[in-house]
């Protein structure tokens, strides 16, 4: 694989602009070749002319400029010089290449070229000095934090203990014993790693983990830490200063956090929360620290590989000067995080682990996850069975000739309903996931980070194999179900046991939701209880924080209404006992029909409350009105539902129009929210007219077909209210196909959603989750502000 592809794989997504350009420059680079190649054939033309005009030819005297200019080059102090120009306001260093052959014939070239690499390399090392600095802010935090908790273990092992003292670790010494220079991963150093190995390209596993493994550091294994300098605090000192931060994590603890101070004494019962809180903390930190390394080092390496490119094409040996300021500048002499990813190993290993290693490293290096091939195969096996089932299903009941005999219509009249509900039930959510696979698909295919956006942790994500398998594997129970049902049916040995094929949709709801519910490791279980707690926060709304994976859960459910009413029906048929006389009046019960209205507001109420909650929050501290106005789009929503599903039980010309202004106010304010709101679309001062600035999608058409889907599925949720009179659709048929294009609509709504916010991440350079910390600690400067 060749390098630039490698080097785009690598990136960190919310990174991108902050890398060196590296395929910029190799256009550059393109612009330089080709004209050298027009030079070296307007001079060979030129010699050809002048040989036929005179008649002769002298062998071996003929002009060669390649050659001239390769003896020329050879001195490399003639070609560039580098200065190092140092800013007054931040004292930061920035280097200015001059080309010192600008005047030979297409030299304007080669010095922007050189323009624009000095561009990249201030880029690149004002940002990662910017990062290292903020990692160094993390860090100091972090060792306060392991005091306090260090301190609070000491308390919870001694409580009766009165003159305890913790030893300080001091943040700026790292000692690390290794028994030889072997022992070193080749990258310890930014400078080794590019130019110790002679290499052409970088294998992307060793890209990928490039944090080298070192020998723990020895510390005592008792109660206190060692330090070099012998600075001791008081126990009860830091104990004093120190609280425990409510993550926000409960019902109760989210009311406090509303209401109220969410702070809480520290406790025996806070002492494991804390030290998980504390876990995911460090794994987050290192994970930045990682890609913070990795990051200098692909970069380190693209300048390396670009100037060996210009060497070539250029004829030019300028390489060596310029990788010497490239080395010596921050990103290839900077050492701060290589001493942090120490001192995070040694920590969490001592402290988090119990001293093994293996199993420390195991916690804060998760596994990449990889595509197996068994995923891929049996997808298209289950596809194949379920088209091969449709087909079955088909002809079973055009063989049998079911409408012709005599419980034909009994059996179309209670049986298909039924089986029409499993396929709202199974079908609508079938067509989510298969939608959400292909979200999936042209989120990695445009290195759209939904890992990070969702929260899922490494190696635990599912691919768009992963979701397509379960979904083809869905219709094959579901069509295996209804095969069984017509053949149960039919049989004349089974016609006193009528009761058996009605069980069978209520075996596979109870065969899905087992699988769904199972406790055991198996069939995607981190995947299954991910979304089993953002259902539970849903269903919860408001008690528990809003995060972007329970809202966009919230969001989906508004469009898997007719799903939901599914389960209403299952419940009234078989709760009932309307299955035994195989009758399906469940319409004529009241309770039934109350239900119905509140089945079809429950997905958009708990998305108000949900907003109504954010709203609170947002306006008490950061007064930020827009959620406001999202909660009163939810209420209007609620309100045509409400308005629609009354339309559709009593009817009447009143509520009809009624049903028309609630639905035609609530469709245009969801409409210009998804365009405006959720897609970041219709700026008017963007780069991308009437678009946004960045897109990531090249073709600006992709988007402008978006908007106008967006609008007419969104319009075709009227054709319920209005019901036109298609003669060749049933009416059932109709609310089916519109239920199905809703579905689709909201999988594109997802993918343009999770742009938008995947491009505000990239603008503010976001790539890691901001774990809160499990203890508010109080300094001396926090206790004279408060004075």
């Amino acid at each position: 694989m060749k390098f630039g592809k490698i080097y785009k794989k690598q990136m960190v997504p919310e990174w991108v602009e902050a890398y060196m350009d590296y395929n910029g420059m190799k256009r550059i680079l393109k612009e330089i070749r080709s004209y050298k190649h027009s030079k070296l054939t307007r001079a060979a033309s030129r010699v050809s002319r002048q040989a036929e005009a005179l008649h002769r030819s002298f062998s071996g005297l003929a002009f060669h400029p390649r050659h001239s200019e390769q003896h020329a080059g050879d001195i490399e102090d003639q070609v560039i010089k580098v200065d190092t120009v140092q800013q007054d306001d931040d004292f930061r260093q920035f280097y200015k290449t001059k080309f010192l052959k600008k005047s030979e014939e297409g030299g304007e070239f080669e010095e922007y070229f050189f323009k624009k690499l000095d561009e990249n390399l201030n880029k690149v090392n004002k940002f990662y000095r910017d990062k290292v600095e903020e990692v160094l802010e993390e860090a100091a935090l972090l060792d306060k934090q392991m005091d306090a908790l260090i301190a609070l273990r000491v308390k919870v092992q001694k409580p009766n203990a009165d003159n305890l003292n913790l030893e300080k670790h001091p943040s700026d010494k790292v000692v690390v014993e290794a028994s030889d220079s072997s022992t070193r991963t080749p990258g310890t150093t930014n400078k080794d790693m590019v130019h110790g190995m002679e290499r052409t390209d970088i294998p992307e596993e060793e890209a990928t983990h490039i944090a080298a493994d070192i020998v723990p550091v020895s510390h005592t294994d008792g109660n206190e830490e060692e330090a070099g300098n012998g600075e001791k605090q008081d126990l009860r000192e830091i104990l004093e200063r120190v609280k425990m931060n409510d993550a926000l994590e409960s019902p109760i603890s989210t009311l406090k956090g509303v209401f109220g101070d969410s702070n809480e004494p520290i406790s025996k019962k806070g002492l494991k929360k804390a030290e998980e809180q504390l876990r995911l903390v460090f794994s987050e930190f290192y994970q930045k620290l990682r890609r913070l390394k990795e990051y200098s080092f692909m970069n380190l390496l693209a300048f390396s590989k670009i100037m060996k490119k210009y060497e070539k094409i250029a004829s030019r040996n300028a390489s060596r000067n310029y990788m010497k300021i490239v080395d010596n500048s921050l990103i290839g002499s900077s050492d701060e995080v290589n001493r942090l990813l120490e001192r995070v190993e040694v920590t969490f290993i001592k402290h988090f682990s119990s001293g093994n290693r293996r199993e420390g490293m195991k916690s804060l290096r998760p596994k990449v996850k990889r595509e197996r091939h068994r995923v891929t195969f049996f997808s298209g096996f289950f596809s194949g069975c379920s088209i091969a089932l449709v087909v079955a299903v088909v002809f079973k009941i055009e063989s049998r000739k079911i409408m012709d005999k005599d419980y034909g219509t009994e059996y179309m009249a209670n049986i298909i309903p039924l089986y029409r509900q499993l396929f709202d039930l199974f079908g609508f959510i079938i067509l989510h996931m298969l939608m959400y696979s292909a979200n999936i698909y042209f989120w990695r295919l445009y290195r759209v980070n939904y890992t990070f956006i969702f929260g899922f942790k490494q190696g635990t994500e599912l691919g768009y194999r992963d979701v397509f398998l379960i979904s083809t594997g869905l219709s094959v129970l579901a069509f295996i179900c209804f095969l069984l049902n017509l053949q149960l049916d039919m049989d004349w040995k089974l016609k006193d046991h009528k009761t058996l094929p009605e069980v069978i949709p209520l075996g596979l709801v109870a065969v899905v939701l087992s699988i769904l519910f199972c406790p055991f490791n198996i069939i995607y279980r981190s995947s299954r209880l991910f979304f089993i707690r953002a259902l539970f926060h849903c269903i919860c709304a408001p008690l528990f924080e809003v995060t972007l994976p329970d809202f966009f859960l919230a969001d989906h459910l508004t469009s898997q209404i007719q799903a939901i009413r599914s389960f209403e029906l299952f419940i009234c048929y078989y709760g009932l006992g309307e299955y035994l006389q195989r009758q399906n009046k469940c319409h004529s019960h009241g309770v039934y029909n109350a239900f119905y209205f509140v089945v079809a507001v429950i997905p958009y109420w708990l998305r108000f409350l949900q907003f109504f909650l954010q709203c609170i929050r947002r306006l008490c501290k950061e007064k930020e009105s827009v959620h406001g106005y999202n909660a009163l789009k939810y209420m209007l929503t609620i309100i045509a539902v409400i308005i629609r599903t009354a339309y559709e039980l009593k009817k009447g010309r009143t509520w009809m129009i009624l049903a028309l202004v609630s639905s035609g106010v609530a469709t245009g304010m969801n409409t210009f929210w998804d365009i405006v709101i959720d897609w970041g679309l219709l700026r008017r001062h963007s780069q991308n007219p009437y678009l946004r600035d960045k897109l990531l999608v090249p073709h600006k058409s992709v988007y402008f077909a978006a908007m106008i889907v967006n609008v007419i599925l969104r319009v075709a949720w009227m054709q319920l209210v209005l019901e036109f009179n298609l003669k060749s659709l049933h009416k059932i048929a109709v609310t089916s196909i519109i239920s199905c294009l809703e579905i689709v609509r909201r999988g594109i709504w997802s993918f343009f959603r999770l742009e938008n916010e995947h491009l505000n991440n990239v603008g503010k350079y976001r790539a890691f989750k901001s774990v809160p910390h499990p203890f508010h600690y109080y300094d001396d400067e926090d206790a004279d502000k408060d004075d």
